[in-house]
């Protein structure tokens, strides 16, 4: 098998950076990142960077943030009367918190972008939607699922 295809699991080793060379997760120190190519457990863009690499290969693309988190979307931005949090939550929720919200599928992350007397805003936007990301990748293993 030389090359990667559709439906391969693969490990790679990965750094992602925004625009001014931040890095925001990389798996340097920790064990590589492994996943079926097209399987739906990774971005768009890091599917189609890791396609056609071969063992030892090392990769550094920009993908546009469509292929990334995508784009901000206002109507996940919203104000949620205090009344309809827990108590224990409400009491102590500050601006720049991140809540767990249960869901149908599992629970989702929102960022607390204000708080007053009466509300919660939050943003159930993914904290790197509306962003460009750069991401090195090394190929380390490829098999066939």
């Amino acid at each position: 098998m030389s090359k990667v295809e559709k439906g391969h699991k693969v490990t790679v080793h990965y750094t992602g950076s925004l625009d001014n060379g931040t890095i925001f997760d990389s798996s340097k120190g920790r064990e590589p990142l492994e996943f079926i190519v097209g399987g739906g457990m990774v971005i768009e863009g890091f599917d189609d960077m890791v396609t056609g690499m071969q063992i030892g290969e090392i990769k550094k693309e920009t993908l546009p943030s469509h292929k990334a988190y995508g784009e901000r979307r206002d109507e996940l931005v919203g104000d949620v009367p205090k009344e309809n949090i827990p108590e224990d939550i409400r009491a102590s929720v500050t601006k720049g918190d991140k809540l767990q919200i249960p869901q149908p599928n599992g629970m989702a992350i929102v960022i607390v972008t204000n708080v007053t007397d009466d509300t919660i805003t939050i943003d159930a936007n993914p904290e790197l939607a509306g962003k460009d990301l750069t991401f090195e990748i090394e190929l380390v293993n490829i098999s066939e699922e």
